[in-house]
């Protein structure tokens, strides 16, 4: 999900020269046209695609989608031309919609990882939503309820998808992390590596 760590791993390994292909920006830049010149990086997406009630949002989640379905089709054409090179793919939250012909050629090149919230997670992935937005993917599932504010729909919507989601990652991945592994300070590339090695005894043998 939207602030479980996908991007904190993903610079903890570039730091140690692992080639990252990060979709947020190559979503970002398909979306250049349309967005406000003034916004850069993931926070400047959010902001073009506004909050989950307003009247663009779903026009705009739908460009959105079929952007970061063009990122995964970008990152899978590197992926393939150069298999035997080292990669790391730093999703989003949505990858998992992004049907099964992507998603089985990315399980088929790569090993997936899912950064898993535990209940007690939860609270806290709410609050670097609502602090920080990020794109998100709703898909129907932001319903408010009349004279709800809109935080309020978010603190009460957004539980449900992630127990929606939650099934979706466990399906794709090869092997899964609780994020507060990811939480000591001292935590580095190889020490990442160590953890996605623990959890995968048994599932396969990561590559390195």
């Amino acid at each position: 999900m939207s602030g479980a760590g996908k991007t904190f791993c993903a610079r903890k390994l570039a730091q140690a020269g692992y080639p990252v292909f990060g979709c947020d920006d190559r979503i970002e830049e398909r979306l250049r046209p349309h967005l406000d010149p003034r916004g850069r990086g993931v926070e400047g997406v959010a902001a073009w695609m506004g909050w989950p009630d307003s009247l663009l949002y779903a026009e705009r989640e739908a460009l959105y989608f079929r952007e970061e379905i063009g990122a995964l089709n970008d990152a899978l054409a590197r992926l393939e031309a150069r298999p035997d090179e080292p990669f790391v793919l730093d999703t989003t939250g949505s990858v998992i919609y992004a049907g099964d012909d992507v998603l089985q050629r990315l399980r088929r090149r790569m090993t997936i990882v899912h950064l898993a919230a535990a209940p007690d997670d939860e609270e806290l992935l709410i609050e670097r939503y609502l602090q920080n937005p990020k794109p998100v993917l709703w898909r129907g599932a932001f319903q408010p309820r009349p004279g709800e504010s809109p935080r309020d729909t978010v603190k009460r919507c957004y539980p449900v998808l992630i127990a929606e989601r939650k099934s979706g990652y466990k399906a794709l991945a090869h092997c899964t992390i609780p994020i507060r592994q990811l939480r000591g300070a001292a935590l580095d590339a190889a020490g990442l590596l160590a953890l996605v090695e623990q959890a995968s005894v048994g599932v396969l043998r990561c590559p390195r």
